[in-house]
């Protein structure tokens, strides 16, 4: 594991998603925590609970597929700020994913939010990730 937390999660979520298993199981911390509430929110997972083993917190997360014609799964995560290159926006240059159909995570002021919610209350900040 690396110092970034954030694209560790995005990489675990998306191997096992191609490697189509259930649950996965990623380190517990409170950035962690609210990407993924925001994942559970906007329907990209079906279920997260808690799990600690040996003083150690863990979330395990179920999955969910949708698939194409081809049987690939239709869900993508890329990392856009990162430790060595931040990216910040402005709310009303918050890029729109798929014409809104994804996601857009910013950490702004007001806590980890989506695009959506960062338009509605007029405020910007780091873009984390996108997700569609």
């Amino acid at each position: 594991m690396s110092k970034d937390t954030i694209s560790d999660i995005l990489t675990c979520i998306r191997n096992a998603d191609m490697a189509n298993k259930e649950t996965v199981r990623i380190g517990f911390t409170n950035i962690v925590e609210k990407i993924v509430q925001i994942l559970l929110r906007e329907g990209f997972i079906k279920n997260a609970r808690e799990h600690r083993e040996n003083n150690k917190s863990f979330l395990v997360l179920t999955l969910r597929y949708r698939r194409n014609r081809r049987g690939r799964t239709i869900f993508n995560l890329k990392r856009v700020s990162r430790p060595g290159l931040r990216i910040y926006s402005t709310y009303p240059k918050i890029p729109r994913i798929l014409g809104g159909m994804g996601i857009v995570i910013l950490s702004t002021s007001q806590g980890i939010i989506t695009d959506r919610e960062a338009r509605l209350e007029r405020v910007g900040g780091e873009i984390l990730c996108y997700i569609w």
